[in-house]
């Protein structure tokens, strides 16, 4: 199965790279092309921004009940190809079927929460000190924004950005990660299947020296919202902010699982090796760090050990197969140079290489490694490796647990494993981080909650739930006057 060459879509059409170059679309699992993308620059992406420009207008008008309505079909389309959408991520991505079915499900919950969100964009009446006066507030959209989405959440991270901007009626040029093209024409597709206006969306597929940066120093761009590392957020806030656009950049995570004596620990185990090895560990909230208590330190590792050794690697389209590859020899070549790091600072008691035996050696596939012995200062317990690896620190007590879990740069995700309800409240109350879970493991979240950390995990407001509402609407205040007469009052 695979696709052909895929295209820029502008103004409603889906149209070619003036360079006429492309790449291939390769299944990091087998090594095969599945198709070619265009590789487009600063003048394609010029055009998506003019297009999204002067649909603007047109769409800022359309009702917000209305354009709901087009959310909630673009859903339902999208309900109707799930399988299609979950195959075609896997293909191109690397993720088992079923991580990409919850994937595609999950961008279609949020799709149809922000569909009802038309009928609910809504400010406030608020007294006026002045009599005869009526105040409100009310929301208005932003114009054109720029989205720039990874390859690693390539359905659910647009559907997160894209389906928000429309629905505040803002018009969008979409820059997708290059090597998960696919899942992006089939979202977009949906989309204009639904009935969506020709300009509203647009996407263009490049590197980000050219499509990114254009995005970033275009006057008519009014607004950023990114999702990747840290290095390429830096870059796009520090330029933004001199054009004095508003930017919205989710970044890095380093997540720690805390476990404590009296937890469960089968359950804390098995939460893990799904938060560390899940999607092969490439995704923000995965579970980077297992903070443990030293009385039960010995038997949670050797749980976790038995349970990383049943994972089943392999093709992702394969029955039975619990864990892909990496997405690209990019990410490959970073996650074993970090993995090399670890072995130098720590004890590599698990993995700690390429897979090549077999069908594996044909893709990209690397051992889920687990380093013991390690410590906060270290940089595989500070640095994000993407990859399917997890640290496991030994704390003292519950108060040494949280500060091993706190030290870190990045504040995204956080887990508790215990019934003490006490130590409960404690963590959620000290923990550094936007998201944090009890008994349950860092990964996950659902399209009606905030989603986003603190310190360098990110800047600008959160994601998913009502707050996305908050950076795609700029609030603007009205007061009527109807005495009809000139004021005493005074007027401040």
């Amino acid at each position: 199965m695979g696709h052909e060459l895929i295209r820029n879509l502008i103004n409603g059409e889906w149209v070619g790279a003036k360079s006429g170059r492309t790449v291939a679309n390769i299944n990091p699992a087998t090594g095969e092309s599945i198709g070619e993308v265009v590789m487009s620059g600063r003048e394609e992406t010029e055009a998506a921004v003019r297009a999204a420009k002067a649909a603007f207008p047109g769409w800022r008008r359309t009702s917000a009940p209305k354009r709901g309505e087009i959310l909630a079909r673009a859903a339902q389309i999208l309900t109707a190809r799930k399988e299609e959408l979950a195959t075609a991520l896997t293909l191109e991505e690397g993720k088992t079927l079923h991580e990409a079915r919850g994937e595609v499900q999950k961008g279609i919950n949020v799709i149809e929460f922000m569909a009802g969100e038309g009928r609910r964009l809504n400010g406030e009446t608020i007294p006026s000190e002045l009599s005869a006066t009526f105040c409100w507030t009310q929301r208005e959209a932003l114009g054109v924004v720029g989205l720039i989405t990874p390859w690693n959440f390539p359905v659910a991270i647009p559907s997160w950005k894209v389906a928000p901007a429309l629905i505040c009626g803002n018009t969008i040029v979409l820059k997708p990660a290059s090597n998960t093209p696919w899942t992006a024409q089939i979202l977009c597709e949906s989309y204009l299947q639904a009935g969506l206006p020709p300009g509203v969306l647009n996407v263009v597929f490049g590197p980000g020296s050219a499509v990114g940066d254009t995005l970033v120093n275009h006057p008519d761009v009014v607004a950023l919202s990114f999702t990747g590392s840290n290095e390429v957020g830096i870059h796009l806030n520090v330029g933004a902010a001199k054009h004095l656009k508003k930017v919205q950049a989710e970044m890095g995570g380093k997540n720690p699982l805390v476990v404590l004596a009296d937890a469960d620990l089968d359950l804390a185990a098995t939460a893990t090796v799904q938060g560390a090895f899940g999607s092969t560990g490439q995704r923000c909230t995965a579970t980077s760090r297992a903070v443990v208590e030293a009385s039960v330190l010995e038997e949670f590792t050797a749980l976790v050990v038995a349970k990383t050794q049943a994972l089943v690697i392999g093709d992702g389209t394969k029955p039975g197969v619990t864990m892909g590859p990496v997405v690209d020899n990019g990410q490959m070549k970073s996650v074993l140079e970090l993995l090399e790091v670890g072995k130098g600072e720590a004890r590599c008691i698990l993995g700690g290489g390429r897979l090549t035996d077999g069908d594996l050696g044909r893709g990209l596939f690397i051992a889920p490694t687990i380093f013991a012995g390690v410590k906060s200062e270290m940089r595989i317990a500070q640095e994000e490796v993407f990859g399917p690896a997890l640290s496991i620190l030994v704390a003292k007590d519950f108060d040494d647990a949280l500060e091993i879990a706190n030290h870190t740069r990045f504040g995204l995700s956080s887990s508790l494993y215990t019934n003490d309800m006490q130590r409960v409240f404690q963590f959620v109350e000290r923990i550094e981080t936007g998201i944090t879970h009890v008994n349950s493991p860092t990964v996950g979240g659902e399209a009606q909650l905030p989603f986003g950390g603190m310190k360098a995990t990110g800047v600008g407001q959160r994601e998913m739930g009502k707050t996305a509402l908050d950076f795609y609407t700029e609030w603007k205040t009205v007061y009527v006057d109807y005495t009809g007469t000139k004021r005493t009052t005074n007027i401040y």
